[in-house]
């Protein structure tokens, strides 16, 4: 009898656990649907000081899938596959980088998506994830706000 109780109390147990990594799983997958797509930077600081207006017109990010590609005036700034936690307070978000001035480190950060809005803070290669949204002096930190680039209209069929 105690063996039945065992095996049902584990089945439970396994059955719990594969639900809550089913509703995470949605989870991650909605906001990393929510990232995809062309953005522009509207503001953005390092280490506690803001971009400047001309820099950020240069600015550019676009996200396929888990990976995101950032350039600066049409060339690439940096590369990283993206790994995203949407259970945490905040969000969590982390970048593998591929390409870039830090190619083969790891950038740990916290995220907001709402709308056509995003909005990161990342610490340095190596360094422990931000807390909250700020960049001040000596600390590291990048913060940045970016927009969603609207898509176009097809242009009408010539007659």
């Amino acid at each position: 009898m105690k063996t039945r109780q065992k095996t049902l109390l584990i089945g439970i147990a396994a059955l719990v656990v594969s639900l809550a990594s089913a509703e995470d799983s949605d989870a991650v997958k909605k906001d990393l649907a929510a990232l995809q797509g062309e953005w522009t930077m509207v503001s953005g600081s390092a280490d506690g000081q803001p971009m400047p207006p001309e820099m950020l017109k240069q600015m550019k990010r676009v996200c396929k899938g888990d990976e995101t590609t950032t350039t600066m005036n049409g060339k690439i700034f940096l590369k990283a596959k993206i790994t995203i936690d949407p259970t945490k307070k905040p969000k969590t978000i982390d970048y593998q980088m591929l390409e870039g001035f830090t190619k083969g480190k790891t950038q740990l950060g916290i995220y907001e998506v709402e709308g056509d809005t995003f909005k990161s803070c990342f610490s340095k290669p190596d360094a422990e994830r931000p807390a909250d949204f700020s960049s001040k002096e000596g600390e590291g930190r990048t913060l940045s706000v970016w927009k969603r680039q609207k898509e176009s209209a097809a242009d009408p069929p010539q007659k």
